[in-house]
């Protein structure tokens, strides 16, 4: 048995590498198969929000929405949260709605981001990624935005300022 134990180490080696591989690969470059592109429907998620009530977008059919995923360590969201906020302000008695769903971290850290930031837009804990799976987010942030019948307008990946928003959301609300 001694002469065979390093070939099956060096084999499992070999695997243990390759699936690493093949999961960093997947993560940094995405498998965007399945993912919702401009024109299709957004797909629906039920997630909690921070008011502590369970969010899904069906009950936000007939509005506007903005969704953006998004984490506290990710530098180019965290830069893009006053925009949001101030856009949050500006149109939400038009019937248009920001939800910012937080990638997998837990609701003490996004807490006292929230609090600290001053954003008072809903903000949904998606712990399980159940939202990310569906969207096929990879690249942070990333802003979906859905019209009133729940077609998807427009994918954005990466930061956002205040002036692609208030491009963005008009267009959404163009009849």
């Amino acid at each position: 048995m001694g002469k065979a134990r390093r070939p099956v180490q060096i084999v499992i080696l070999l695997f243990i590498i390759v699936l690493g591989g093949y999961a960093i690969g997947s993560t940094v470059f995405g498998d965007h198969e399945g993912r919702p592109t401009q024109g299709s429907t957004s797909p629906d998620f039920k997630l909690l929000g921070m008011d502590g009530s369970v969010h899904s977008l069906k009950e936000y059919r007939g509005k506007s929405v903005v969704i953006n995923f998004w984490a506290t360590w990710c530098t180019y969201c965290v830069s893009e949260m006053p925009a949001l906020q101030a856009q949050w302000e500006k149109w939400r008695d038009q019937d248009v709605v920001i939800l910012g769903i937080n990638t997998g971290e837990d609701r003490l850290t996004v807490d006292r981001f929230v609090k600290q930031v001053g954003v008072d837009f809903p903000i949904l804990l998606d712990s399980e990624n159940e939202a990310v799976q569906k969207y096929g987010i990879v690249p942070m942030p990333t802003t979906f935005f859905v019209n009133k019948k729940g077609n998807i307008v427009s994918i954005h990946e990466g930061e956002l300022d205040l002036t692609m928003l208030d491009e963005q959301i008009e267009k959404l609300i163009e009849p």
